[in-house]
C-alpha cells in the first residue's frame, strides 16, 4: 500500500472510531440502508438457491451410483435362471439406462437451464458489494471533511484561505460520495425488480427437468414388476415370512 493509501486508511479508521464516540457527525441515509438490506437479502436467497439446486444434481448422481451398486449386489445373490434372476437383470438394465439419461440429459439440461443462470445472477453481487465498500469509504471521507469545515466555521482560523480550501475539499468529497450513493440507490432496485422474471424460467425448467427424469424412472422401474411372481402383489407377505424365519434362527433367538 502506498503512503497516500495508508494515510487515507488511517484517516478513515480514525473517523469511524470518532463517530462511534460521537465526536464526528455521521451521515444517516435511510433510503440507502433500506436498499442495502434488500440487496443482502436477495444475495443470501440467491446463494442458498444456487447451492441447493447444485445439491439436487449431486444427490441425483449419488442416487444413480447407489442404484447401480445395489443392482450389482442383488445380481450376485441370484443364480442365472432362478425365479428372480430375471428381475435382477432387468433392474440392473433399468438403473443403467437411468444413469445414462442422468448424465446425458438431466445433467446437461439442468446446468444450462437452472444452474448456469443462477450462477450468473449470483455473480453480479460481488460488483455491488465492491461498490458498497467504496461508497462506505467515500462516506467516511465526506463526514471527516464536513466535520472539519464545521470546526473551522466555529473556530475561525487566522489563515483566510483555510475555510475556502476545506469547503472545496468538502465539495469534492461530497461529489464522489454522491456518485456511488446515487449509483447504488438506482441500480439496487433494478436488480431486485428483475429477480422474479429472471428466476421464473429457472424454476419452470427445474420442475420440468425433475418431472421428466422422475417419469422416466417410474416407467423403467414399474416395468420390472412383471418379472416378479404374481406381479409383485404377494411380495410384501413373502418378505414378512422370510423375516419370521430369520427371527426363529438360533443366532437371532439368543439376543
Amino acid at each position: 500500500m502506498s503512503w497516500h493509501g495508508l494515510k487515507k486508511a488511517v484517516n478513515r479508521a480514525t473517523t469511524s472510531v470518532m463517530q462511534s464516540a460521537g465526536a464526528v457527525d455521521k451521515t444517516i441515509d435511510r433510503e440507502f440502508e433500506e436498499e442495502e438490506k434488500r440487496l443482502k437479502s436477495l444475495e443470501n436467497k440467491t446463494d442458498n438457491l444456487h447451492r441447493e439446486a447444485k445439491g439436487y444434481l449431486d444427490a441425483v448422481r449419488g442416487m444413480s451410483l447407489a442404484q447401480q451398486r445395489i443392482s450389482e449386489t442383488i445380481n450376485a445373490f441370484y443364480e442365472e435362471g432362478s425365479p428372480l434372476g430375471y428381475a435382477g437383470s432387468q433392474y440392473k438394465l433399468a438403473v443403467t439406462k437411468l444413469d445414462e439419461e442422468a448424465r446425458a440429459e438431466l445433467d446437461t439440461n439442468y446446468r444450462i437451464a437452472v444452474l448456469d443462470p443462477l450462477g450468473r445472477l449470483a455473480g453480479v453481487f460481488p460488483d455491488f458489494n465492491e461498490a458498497r465498500k467504496i461508497r462506505a469509504k467515500k462516506l467516511l471521507d465526506y463526514d471527516r471533511v464536513r466535520s472539519n469545515v464545521r470546526k473551522i466555521v466555529e473556530r475561525p482560523s487566522d489563515d483566510p484561505n483555510r475555510l475556502p480550501r476545506a469547503e472545496q475539499e468538502l465539495a469534492g468529497s461530497k461529489e464522489i460520495y454522491m456518485h456511488y450513493n446515487t449509483l447504488l440507490t438506482t441500480e439496487i432496485p433494478k436488480l431486485v425488480s428483475m429477480r422474479v422474471p429472471y428466476l421464473d424460467p429457472c424454476f419452470q425448467a427445474l420442475v420440468k427437468t425433475q418431472l421428466k427424469f422422475n417419469e422416466s424412472a417410474h416407467t423403467k422401474l414399474d416395468a420390472i414388476r412383471t418379472a416378479f411372481p404374481n406381479d409383485g402383489k404377494q411380495l410384501e407377505g413373502q418378505v414378512e415370512d422370510v423375516l419370521s424365519q430369520m427371527r426363529e434362527l438360533s443366532i437371532c433367538a439368543s439376543h
